[in-house]
C-alpha cells in the first residue's frame, strides 16, 4: 500500500486544531487507500497504531515554558523517513523541517508544506516594526515555496504573502469541520446552568494561553461589557504560559478557567451551549476551533486582523482588536439569531479539505484503492496536468526541481529509532 507521510513539529497531547487536522487529513488519506504515518516529536521513541496507520513518536528536547518538543532539524527525522520510504511527504512546519523538501526531491518523493502561520504578521507580533520584516518574511516565504513541490495555505489570508511574490506552486484548501461530533442539539440545560445563570451571556473561549493568542483581550471585553450592565460570564477552555497572568487579571471578573479540555463530548457541549465564542488571536491563518462553534450552532466575534472573517461570513462579527469593539460586536450577537452559524459550517466538510490537499500532493481523488508500492511507483506520472494552483498554473517536475532551496537548520536527535513494522 502506497504511504503518506506527515512530520510535525509543535504537536503534543494538549494540541487544538494541529492536532485535529493532521488526524482528519491522515483518516481521509487512509479512507482514500493510503497508509499513512504520522512523524511528530515527544518525549521518548514509540510507536502507536491508530485507526488509519500509525503514529511515530521520536525523542525531541523542550521548548522552555510552552508545553512543546520540537525537532531540531531535519536531521532529527530523516533516517525514520528513509525507513519508511514514502510515496508522499506531508510537513507541517516551516520552521526547522523546511529542509524535507530538498530531501524528498533527492529521492524523487513528492512533498507538500502547510503554512500555518502568517510569517509576515507573526513577526510584527515579535519584533519592532521598523525593521524590514515583510522583506525578510518574502525571502524565507521565496526559499519554502522553492523546496518543496507544493505549498498549502488554508484561507486566502493566509495565502496573500505567497501570492504577492507570484509563487507558481500555491494551493488553497480550507480545512473542514466535524459536523456530526459539533452539533447544535448537543447543548444541555444542565451544561448551561453549571456555567452561567439565566440572566448571564455565555461567553467562550477555546484557545493556547499564550501572547499570539491574545487571550486578554477576551477578559478585557468582560470587563468593557460589565461597566456597560451588561451581565456575562467567560469560560476559557485551554492552557498555557500566561494562564497564571490572566488569572490575576480576571480576579475581579466572572471568568472561570477550564484548562485544557481533553473531552471531544465535552468540548462540544461547551461549544453548543455557548451564546458568543470569542476568537481575538490577530493572526490566525485560519481558526478551527471557532468552525467548530459554527458547526455547534454558536456565532463568533473574530479579531478583524486575521483570517477568521474569511471563515465567518456572516455568521459572525469581525471586530477591530479593542476591548469596546469586541464588547459592541458581543451585544450585536447576543441580540440576533444563531441560524447562520450552523449554516455557514456545513460549508466546510472533511471531505473537501480531503480532496483539496490530494489534489496538491498531485493526487486524483477517487474510491480505488492504490496499491503500488513507492518503490515501483514512478512519480513522473503522478502529476495532475489540470492541477489547481493560487493564481498560476503547476510548473513541471524539471522547473520545480531547479527551483529547489537548501534552506534548513542543522541538528541531530541522539538516541534509538522505533522500529515501524
Amino acid at each position: 500500500m502506497s504511504r503518506i507521510v506527515q512530520v510535525a513539529n509543535f504537536v503534543a497531547p494538549h494540541s487544538g486544531g494541529l492536532r485535529t487536522a493532521l488526524d482528519r487529513l491522515a483518516a481521509g488519506y487512509n479512507a482514500h487507500g493510503y497508509d499513512v504515518v504520522q512523524v511528530i516529536p515527544g518525549r521518548s521513541d514509540s510507536e502507536t497504531p491508530a485507526a488509519w496507520g500509525t503514529r511515530v513518536t521520536l525523542r525531541a528536547p523542550a521548548i522552555p515554558g510552552t508545553g512543546y518538543r520540537m525537532f531540531t532539524g531535519t536531521d532529527a527525522v530523516t533516517p525514520m523517513l528513509t525507513r519508511l520510504r514514502p510515496y508522499r511527504l506531508e510537513v507541517h512546519d516551516r520552521a526547522t523541517l523546511r529542509g524535507l523538501g530538498t530531501w524528498a526531491a533527492r529521492r524523487d518523493v513528492r512533498s507538500l508544506v502547510v503554512s500555518h502561520e502568517r510569517l509576515d504578521r507573526l513577526l510584527a507580533q515579535w519584533l519592532p516594526t521598523w525593521l524590514p520584516l515583510r522583506a525578510a518574511a518574502d525571502r524565507s516565504n521565496r526559499a519554502l515555496a522553492a523546496g518543496f513541490d507544493a505549498v498549502v495555505c488554508t484561507t486566502g489570508w493566509a495565502a496573500e504573502e505567497f501570492t504577492r511574490l507570484g509563487t507558481p506552486n500555491l494551493h488553497c484548501v480550507p480545512l473542514g469541520v466535524d459536523l456530526r461530533g459539533f452539533d447544535p442539539g448537543r447543548a444541555t440545560a444542565s451544561v448551561r446552568a453549571a456555567l452561567a445563570s439565566p440572566d448571564e451571556a455565555l461567553l467562550l473561549l477555546v484557545s493556547r494561553l499564550s501572547r499570539e493568542k491574545r487571550p486578554g483581550l477576551a477578559i478585557e471585553a468582560v470587563r468593557e461589557l460589565a461597566r456597560r450592565g451588561r451581565r456575562s460570564q467567560l469560560v476559557v477552555a485551554g492552557d498555557g504560559p500566561l494562564r497564571r497572568r490572566l488569572q490575576v487579571q480576571a480576579a475581579d471578573l466572572p471568568v472561570r478557567f477550564l484548562g485544557f479540555v481533553a473531552e471531544a463530548d465535552r468540548l462540544a457541549g461547551l461549544l453548543s451551549c455557548a451564546d458568543v465564542f470569542l476568537a481575538p488571536g490577530p493572526v490566525e491563518t485560519f481558526g478551527l476551533a471557532a468552525l467548530e462553534a459554527l458547526a455547534s450552532g454558536t456565532p463568533v466575534v473574530a479579531n478583524a486582523a486575521s483570517a477568521l472573517p474569511e471563515v465567518l461570513g456572516s455568521a459572525g462579527v469581525a471586530a477591530a482588536g479593542t476591548a469596546a469593539a469586541f464588547a459592541d460586536a458581543v451585544e450585536t450577537l447576543l441580540d440576533t439569531a444563531r441560524h447562520d452559524a450552523r449554516a455557514r459550517a456545513e460549508l466546510f466538510p472533511w471531505s473537501t479539505t480531503i480532496t483539496g490537499f490530494l489534489a496538491a500532493h498531485g493526487i486524483t481523488a477517487t474510491t480505488d484503492k492504490p496499491t503500488a508500492d513507492r518503490s515501483t511507483t514512478d512519480r513522473s506520472t503522478d502529476r495532475r496536468p489540470d492541477e489547481r494552483t493560487v493564481d498560476r498554473e503547476h510548473t513541471t517536475g524539471a522547473d520545480r526541481s531547479a527551483g529547489r532551496g537548501t534552506t534548513g537548520y542543522a541538528g541531530g536527535r541522539p538516541g534509538r529509532q522505533p522500529q515501524l513494522r
